[in-house]
């Protein structure tokens, strides 16, 4: 009976750890992406899978089935691949819903002409990878070549309302240290720490402070050259920026969501991106996938569990019928299309509530930012509208460059989501005047926006769930039907949230087949 088993790939390798059970069923085993094998010698036609959305959940999806011979369709409703992994470059266009007003009436939608030169792109989605993430063990896998996101830099500006004028990321971190590294070494020098510091853990503090912060035997904070150059050292020593502003003045500056914008773990340097834009991954997916398995330009309107299988309705088209479904749209989304899931599940899918959030391309003839600020790379950190400023991290001392000109989300987002392009264009150009003067707006060659709130058939950047009842509902399937996304992980709007969703939907749908067959 064990040989019969393992001619239809149903017995365990040998090696293979058993199965956990976790409340009295199997739970699946640590995920490992299915092989041809196993289905090689099973006799039967694999399962087949409709995948809904070919955004990365989606296309991570079908390209792991379709190693393991699963018959998969993928529809999607954009005549494009990737979902919010988009890429802009010349020739494209980008096409946004109409702005509902008060009364319900909407403002015609906005196409624009995406008109950037040869070489130039602009990633209007994600568009850095933390080097934990599983997203960069699918670039070593497909072949998606890498280089080094830029996503700090002392160099750069931080603008604050609490600021005459925008300071350099060195120079505002110097102060900041200073100061903090002055006020606990003289509280621990008046015996202010003496109920939870010993001896020798005093000692130890004073002496981390002073390299910390840079304040010296005294204590004092007085600068120095942390703060930065007015004239750089070579021949000559340089010329150091000079005494710091007073500490009322520092702490009235709100520095610390701009200095710690890259202390948080998914932000850590270093970080990466593909070479020649983000959309390089769901490419190199859809190209494994296979074009004829990708149906763009197509809405599903219906989704109907049966007996043996799920049933999809599509605009203008004849239903199409697979086994299992996976539905890798946003929830928002989901919750809108009829069918038969069920009402609780159609309240769980509209729980997570839709975020906003916009990013501006602006390609400069002259890479100014370098020339002349020398910044190469990295962002420019704000509590403007504008929210963060990027410098491209490639291209270095090449002829021309894009900088993302505004990077928002929230109520900023929303303010600018309103705008026509050349509206917010206008708006960009303005605020970051305010960092970079004048030449903020010379030598501009082209420019394109997106707004998330307003592109079709997404309708938003990521979600957020106020409650997590139903994200654990929607981790299980619905009959036939499973659900896949960044949104149903804890890495929200990243993409290594989807490759995670997609590979435990694979994972189980896999395991249900083997079980079932």
């Amino acid at each position: 009976m064990y040989a019969a088993m393992g001619a239809l790939g149903l017995a365990p390798a040998k090696g293979t750890p058993p199965v956990p059970v976790v409340g009295g069923t199997a739970a699946p085993s640590p995920y490992v992406p299915p092989q041809r094998s196993d289905f090689a010698l099973r006799g039967g036609r694999p399962a087949s899978v409709l995948v809904l959305g070919a955004g990365v959940a989606g296309l991570a999806c079908a390209y792991e089935l379709g190693k393991a011979g699963y018959d998969c369709t993928v529809l999607e409703a954009r005549d494009r691949v990737g979902g919010r992994s988009l890429t802009l470059r010349g020739g494209d266009t980008v096409t946004e819903l109409p702005v509902q007003g008060a009364a319900g009436s909407a403002s015609p939608g906005d196409t624009q002409r995406v008109t950037f030169g040869e070489g130039t792109y602009f990633n209007a989605g994600p568009a850095r990878i933390a080097q934990w993430m599983v997203t960069l063990d699918y670039c070593r896998e497909l072949g998606v070549p890498l280089e080094v996101f830029v996503n700090s830099n002392s160099a750069a500006y931080v603008l604050t309302a609490g600021m005459k004028a925008p300071v350099r990321v060195r120079t505002a971190r110097a102060d900041a240290y200073g100061y903090i590294s002055e006020l606990l070494a003289k509280a621990a020098d008046a015996g202010a720490l003496d109920a939870r510091l010993t001896g020798a853990d005093k000692e130890r503090l004073l002496d981390f402070l002073s390299a910390f912060g840079e304040i010296g035997p005294s204590h004092d904070y007085t600068g120095g050259e942390r703060r930065g150059y007015r004239v750089n050292p070579g021949i000559g020593q340089g010329s150091e920026l000079g005494a710091p502003p007073s500490l009322t003045e520092v702490l009235s500056q709100g520095l610390g969501r701009v200095l710690t914008m890259d202390a948080g773990y998914e932000q850590a340097m270093p970080m990466f991106q593909p070479v020649g834009g983000m959309d390089a991954i769901v490419h190199a997916l859809a190209r494994q996938v296979g074009a004829d398995r990708i149906r763009t330009g197509t809405r599903v309107t219906k989704i109907t569990n049966t007996p043996d299988g799920v049933e999809v309705a599509v605009e203008g088209g004849a239903p199409l019928r697979a086994e299992y479904c996976v539905a890798a749209l946003p929830p928002h989304l989901l919750a809108r299309i009829p069918g038969n899931l069920g009402a609780d599940v159609q309240a769980a899918l509209a729980t997570p509530v839709p975020l906003a959030a916009g990013k501006l391309g602006l390609e400069y003839g002259r890479r100014w930012w370098e020339i002349e600020d020398r910044v190469y790379g990295g962002a420019t950190e704000t509590d403007l509208d504008v929210g963060h400023i990027w410098y491209p991290s490639h291209g270095f001392h090449g002829p021309r460059g894009l900088v993302v000109g505004y990077y928002n989300t929230g109520e900023d987002a929303d303010s600018y989501s309103e705008m026509t392009h050349a509206r917010r264009l206008r708006r960009a150009i303005a605020q970051g005047r305010r960092v970079h003067g004048a030449k903020y707006g010379a030598d501009l060659l082209a420019s394109a926006s997106v707004s998330w709130r307003r592109q079709p058939h997404i309708e938003g950047a990521w979600v957020r769930w106020p409650s997590m009842g139903g994200l654990r509902l929607l981790q299980r399937p619905a009959g036939r039907v499973y659900f896949a996304g960044d949104w149903l992980t804890h890495l929200i709007a990243w993409q290594a949230g989807a490759f995670e969703s997609a590979r435990k939907v694979v994972t189980e749908l896999h395991h249900r087949v083997l079980k079932e067959a």
